[in-house]
């Protein structure tokens, strides 16, 4: 089983919250998990910001309930090519998977992987949750 780690720089952020969000009663927050041999905090925050910078939070209508998340599961190969991304876990609405399958997709490319990392592939899972706002 593949072990990841939280980011260890940011552990948990919140996205840019638009007025729609406090008045759903909500606000988007995004985890990025990554294998424990990727030891580039700097790497794990690049990544990490690319994609939060591609989020775009779909309508009221395709919110899903608050404490639910989307887990996409990306491979990024060694040149920063994002080999495949897909979403292994629903949050019950499909318009929010699709906002944080395409912030994934359109993140890439990513920078190489670093020099010390020895693996040819590095597996990233990214957590898109809707959950109460403070």
């Amino acid at each position: 089983m593949l072990r990841l780690r939280p980011l260890s720089v940011v552990a948990l952020l919140t996205l840019v919250v638009a007025p729609l969000a406090l008045a759903a009663g909500g606000t988007p927050q995004l985890q990025a998990f990554f294998q424990p041999e990727l030891t580039s905090a700097a790497y794990q925050q690049r990544a990490y910001s690319q994609v939060a910078g591609k989020w775009k939070q779909p309508a009221r209508k395709g919110l899903p309930a608050v404490g639910r998340r989307t887990v996409v599961q990306a491979v990024i190969g060694r040149d920063g090519k994002l080999v495949t991304a897909v979403v292994s876990q629903e949050s019950g609405s499909k318009v929010w998977d699709a906002a944080a399958l395409s912030a994934v997709q359109k993140a890439a490319p990513f920078a190489p992987l670093p020099k010390d990392y020895a693996l040819a592939t590095l597996d990233a899972h990214f957590h898109v949750a809707w959950v109460a706002a403070p």
